[in-house]
């Protein structure tokens, strides 16, 4: 079987490392009669830089992809087109049986336009996600990719159930999640990592961790000048390692130069460049409390244990809201700054409180889905 996986951004890379690793797993055990799985994979270069995507490869033992497409940023509808382009000239070539896409960026929605277009199946990796956001870019890759896909692989039983509802029930599977699969296996090596804490100063579960990448949270200079000021004035200590889309805000806006010189004088706020995986999971296991927009950082601070404030309207991921491990706060200043405050004098991780994890499966998503994957298509 020959199975072509598409990717481009961060988070990506760890899910495709995952399943990268489940294909050598099952290829070892493959008995006499079963059929191996060639594995190749397509890097669209959506994110480029050596922080966002060359250093993954190196961390997590994935392999150099095949195909490098170097698209770049860019705007929504261009760069989804260059994607596109590109992808269908490597699917050309290529011919293979499954195209596997992850997630819900514009790699996602991309790859499954040119693997459906040339009537080449679509795996979908964390299929069924919802934020009934349309306003949000992802939500419309999600619900677009699910429906161009023929084989859905879903990370819980909400995700089974969203499909469920849209009329998707054929080829349906939950498998668990595979960034369940990442943190089991690197917790622990990323537990010992404390050299980026002493490069930042700052001290096991003494300081905020935030991030913010998202569309709706960066293209309003006034949602994000908000959200900088009110990390700038907390009373903690605050690591900030930030996306290349804040930096070139911060850079190119009139309007945003009050909250980069606010900023610089903060003398709370640790900023850094994007960092490594297994240096983003030691933050997130060292801190005291997360704050983000992201997807994947709310589910990593879940697994680790460590409470989170979601700085959106809604959250995609309704499992890590048990027991208030992760509250949706939106992006008010005094409202994060009061939920910080209240949620640094709980202290959950000082007590030592762990979540449920059952929801997200056992630890062996990336095997399940290898395995889903080789049976539908023997």
């Amino acid at each position: 079987m020959r199975l072509l996986s598409i990717v481009g951004a961060r988070p990506q890379f760890v899910k495709a490392a995952m399943i990268a690793g489940a294909v050598k797993r099952y290829n070892r055990n493959a008995g006499s009669g079963r059929e191996r799985i060639h594995h190749k994979l397509v890097h669209t270069g959506q994110h480029y830089e050596h922080k966002m995507s060359g250093i993954f490869f190196d961390e997590l033992s994935l392999p150099k992809p095949h195909y490098h497409l170097g698209v770049g940023s860019g705007p929504q509808g261009q760069q989804t087109g260059a994607m596109l382009e590109k992808i269908e000239k490597v699917l050309l070539a290529e011919n293979p049986d499954v195209v596997m896409i992850y997630g819900d960026t514009n790699s996602t929605i991309a790859g499954a336009l040119a693997a459906a277009k040339l009537h080449i199946k679509v795996a979908h990796l964390e299929s069924g996600l919802r934020s009934f956001n349309r306003r949000m870019p992802e939500e419309i890759n999600r619900v677009a990719s699910d429906h161009l896909s023929d084989l859905l692989f879903c990370p819980t039983e909400t995700a089974v159930g969203n499909l469920r509802r849209e009329g998707i029930t054929t080829n349906v599977f939950k498998t668990g999640d595979v960034m369940l699969d990442a943190v089991v296996a690197y917790r622990e090596k990323a537990l010992k990592r404390k050299k980026v804490l002493k490069k930042l100063n700052v001290e096991s579960q003494w300081y905020v961790l935030a991030t913010v990448h998202r569309a709706e949270n960066t293209d309003s200079p006034e949602r994000l000048s908000g959200l900088l000021q009110a990390l700038a004035e907390l009373n903690f200590n605050v690591v900030l390692p930030m996306h290349p889309r804040v930096r070139d805000r911060l850079k190119d806006s009139r309007e945003l130069r009050p909250i980069a010189k606010l900023m610089e004088r903060s003398r709370r706020l640790r900023i850094t460049e994007p960092v490594s995986y297994l240096d983003m999971l030691a933050l997130e296991a060292h801190a005291r409390l997360v704050l983000t927009d992201s997807g994947g950082v709310q589910k990593e601070a879940f697994f680790v244990a460590v409470p989170c404030l979601t700085l959106r309207e809604e959250t995609e991921w309704l499992e890590t809201q048990a027991d208030g491990w992760n509250q949706v706060i939106g992006t008010d200043p005094q409202t994060i700054r009061m939920a910080v405050e209240v949620e640094w004098q709980r202290n959950r991780v000082g007590r030592n409180e762990q979540p449920d994890l059952k929801s997200f499966g056992d630890g062996r998503a990336a095997d399940n889905t290898v395995a889903a994957l080789a049976r539908t298509l023997a």
